[in-house]
């Protein structure tokens, strides 16, 4: 009998030479959009938090991965075979959207570099309707994981290393150029300096504190 924490993978998803996303069989966990998992390879101590990329409503469970130079875990579990058993602890953590903002149809403006990108793909799948705009800060254009899952004109790709985005420049220039309206709830996700300095700019432009909420990683 398998044990509760344990999920078959089921497929890789290459998006880039470096970036996947696992498709692990679900097996009935019931998470919140934007929480996350520890995530590892069977019967090994090592496991590291992945934001859940899937839907809530999705058959499958999925994360999106960025394999790391000296990341011991995401060079392991991107060897990983098809029908092996993932161990995973969660869901974690609050790093969600309260029920009351969409019943009242409050703007949302999601703000993620890299791989940060995975709670909002999976906010979005989850939440129909929803009334957002998604600043994806990466270096290069092919690093736009599976943008077509967004809305025409919600998602917006600021690139620093080509001109080939939405957007030349880091997405803190993007914010130091634009303005947004004073009642959108801000979520951020991603590197710890791009989170700090955006969170400044968007108070300075007359945001409060109280709609800003940030899931760090460094």
């Amino acid at each position: 009998m398998t044990s509760n924490n344990k999920h078959k993978l089921q497929a890789i998803r290459h998006l880039t030479g470096s970036t996947y996303v696992l498709e692990m069989e679900r097996r009935g966990m019931e998470f919140e959009a934007g929480q996350h998992i520890l995530l590892g390879a069977e019967d090994n101590i090592h496991k590291r938090e992945y934001s859940i990329y899937s839907g809530t409503k999705d058959e499958q469970l999925e994360v999106l991965v960025k394999e790391v130079e000296d990341g011991m875990v995401s060079k392991q579990l991107k060897k990983i075979s098809e029908g092996t058993y993932l161990e995973i602890e969660g869901p974690l953590g609050f790093f969600s959207i309260d029920p009351e903002l969409i019943l009242a149809k409050r703007k949302f403006l999601f703000i993620a570099s890299g791989t940060g990108i995975a709670p909002f793909h999976s906010m979005v799948k989850s939440i129909p309707g929803l009334d957002y705009t998604l600043l994806h800060g990466v270096r290069l254009v092919d690093e736009a994981y599976e943008k077509d899952t967004y809305e025409e004109g919600r998602y917006i790709l600021c690139t620093s290393r080509d001109d080939k985005g939405d957007f030349q420049g880091r997405i803190t220039d993007y914010i130091k150029q634009h303005e947004f309206d004073k009642d959108t709830v801000c979520f951020f996700c991603g590197n710890f300096n791009m989170i700090r300095e955006a969170m400044n700019l968007l108070e300075k432009k007359g945001i409060p504190p109280s709609q800003l909420h940030a899931e760090v990683y460094f």
